[in-house]
C-alpha cells in the first residue's frame, strides 16, 4: 500500500455516499489523539438524528420523535471508554466491545461474536475502531464486518492494527459509494493526513460531506497527558 497520506476532505468530496465513517489518528506533535465519526442518511428515518455530547461521550438522539419509524439500527452508543481504551463504532457493537474488555477479552474477540447489520439487501458493514495508550505507546485497531456474498450468507471479518503515528490517521467507512444496493467498503482503512489545525480540519470534513446526505459529525481531540478533550459538533438539524 502507498505510504502517501491522503487528504480526507478531498476523499469525501469525491464520494456522495460513504455512509458512516470513523477516523482515528494522532496530531503532528503527538500530543493529541484525534477521533472523528460521521453519519449520513438517504431515508427520512436515517436523517432524523442529531449528535449530542454526554460528558466525554457521544450520543445519538432523534431530532423529531414524532417521525420515528424503526430505531433498531439508527439509535446506538457510538463511543465508550474502558480504562485507557477509547472506542468508536457505527452500531451497538460498542456495547459488545465494552463488555468484552471488562471481562478480560479483546477488541477482536468481541467482534468475532458479531456480524454485519441485518438490513438486506445492503447488509451494512459494522465498522469499529479503538485507540489505546498503554505504556505511552498509542495504537489503533480497526474492524470491518462485511457480508461475504450478495445473499449475506456469511461474514468477512477484517482486523487491522496500526501504530498511532504523528500526523497520521486511519479512515474507514461503510460504503464504497452510492448505489442500490449500497456496495460495502473494500480494501484497507485509508491512510490520511491529520493536520495541526483541528478547527479547520473539523470544518473541512463537514463541508466535504455531501450536503443532501450528511446528518452529523463529531470530531474530538484528546490530550494524552491531561486526558482532557475538545469537541467539534456539527448537525444537519439545529439542536
Amino acid at each position: 500500500m502507498s505510504m502517501k497520506l491522503l487528504d480526507l476532505p478531498a476523499l469525501l468530496k469525491g464520494n456522495a455516499y460513504p455512509g458512516r465513517g470513523i477516523v482515528l489518528g494522532m496530531s503532528p506533535d503527538g500530543q493529541q489523539a484525534l477521533f472523528a465519526y460521521f453519519i449520513m442518511g438517504r431515508s427520512e428515518n436515517s436523517r432524523n438524528r442529531v449528535f449530542v455530547r454526554d460528558g466525554d461521550e457521544l450520543t445519538i438522539r432523534l431530532y423529531d420523535e414524532s417521525r420515528l419509524s424503526d430505531p433498531s439500527l439508527i439509535l446506538y452508543r457510538p463511543t465508550a471508554t474502558v480504562g485507557d481504551a477509547l472506542i468508536v463504532t457505527n452500531g451497538d457493537q460498542t456495547d459488545t466491545i465494552v463488555s468484552s474488555l471488562k471481562d478480560g477479552g479483546s477488541f477482536i474477540s468481541a467482534l468475532n461474536t458479531r456480524e454485519f447489520e441485518p438490513d438486506a439487501p445492503n447488509f451494512t458493514p459494522r465498522i469499529s475502531g479503538m485507540m489505546t495508550f498503554a505504556g505511552g505507546n498509542a495504537s489503533i485497531q480497526m474492524g470491518l464486518l462485511r457480508a461475504a456474498d450478495a445473499q449475506g450468507s456469511a461474514c468477512d471479518r477484517h482486523y487491522y492494527t496500526y501504530p498511532a503515528l504523528q500526523g497520521t490517521g486511519r479512515f474507514i467507512h461503510t460504503y464504497e459509494q452510492d448505489g442500490n444496493p449500497l456496495p460495502s467498503f473494500t480494501g484497507e482503512p485509508r491512510k490520511v493526513a491529520i493536520p495541526n489545525d483541528t478547527d479547520a480540519f473539523a470544518q473541512a470534513i463537514w463541508d466535504s460531506l455531501n450536503p443532501d446526505n450528511k446528518v452529523a459529525l463529531c470530531v474530538r481531540a484528546y490530550d494524552i497527558k491531561t486526558r482532557t478533550s475538545r469537541f467539534w459538533m456539527f448537525n444537519r438539524h439545529e439542536v
